[in-house]
């Protein structure tokens, strides 16, 4: 009678293991949703009030990278010798 038992709680072990395995399959599936959707969405809104709200700021601050690299660059044009 133990024999048949353990084989009995063998078989039931292994179909325990079998079907949690499958439901860890299936919950850890990755499916195709909307979440990166709404994220990308939702960056953009947000990109495009901080460009409306600080766009004077925004133009300051070109102005000032783009007067910058241009004198460094005229200071190396001018530094080179023909």
């Amino acid at each position: 009678m133990e024999v048949w038992m353990k084989i009995w709680l063998t078989s039931c072990g292994s179909k325990v293991k079998r079907a949690a395995g499958s439901l860890l399959a299936k919950g850890m599936k990755k499916e195709a949703g909307i979440d990166g959707i709404l994220v990308t969405v939702g960056l953009c809104v947000i990109a495009l009030l901080l460009c409306v709200v600080m766009k004077d700021s925004l133009k300051v601050f070109i102005e000032t990278i783009v007067q910058a690299l241009t004198s460094e660059a005229q200071k190396i044009l001018t530094g080179v010798n023909p």
